[in-house]
């Protein structure tokens, strides 16, 4: 599988009470790691609300540690693009999740995807169980 590979390190504002991680962080190296490829590909970034989140929790980070958020392509549409992710603690998994943005025109309606994005994207289109 082909992914965009995005490093972080969890900063105390990111931690609850408990000391761990807040979930909602996940969510946002997820969608920073999203912002990335498109900042590295050149592309804007904006027109891309979410239209669906999910993910799952299997292991807790606490400020300090260290993390990679590997993000890839389930599916590019006309107008949407799904993206799998998993975040890594080492070489063990801490999260993973999926989301669904759609490419929005000026007057806020669906519109295709630009082709210089799918060109990127469809590298990193992936076979997703």
């Amino acid at each position: 599988m082909t992914v965009h590979r995005s490093r972080g390190v969890v900063a105390f504002s990111e931690t609850d009470a408990s000391g761990r991680f807040h979930y909602t962080s996940a969510l946002k190296w997820a969608e920073n790691a999203e912002h990335e490829l498109y900042r590295a590909a050149g592309l804007p970034i904006v027109g891309f609300p979410r239209r669906a989140v999910s993910a799952t929790f299997e292991r807790p980070f606490v400020d300090g540690d260290e993390y990679v958020v590997e993000l890839a392509v389930k599916r590019l549409g006309n107008s949407s693009i799904s993206y799998t992710w998993r975040i890594l603690d080492g070489d063990a998994v801490a999260v993973t999740g999926a989301h669904t943005v759609v490419h929005l025109d000026g007057s806020g309606q669906p519109a295709p995807v630009p082709q210089a994005l799918k060109d990127v994207l469809e590298k990193l289109t992936a076979e997703v169980p």
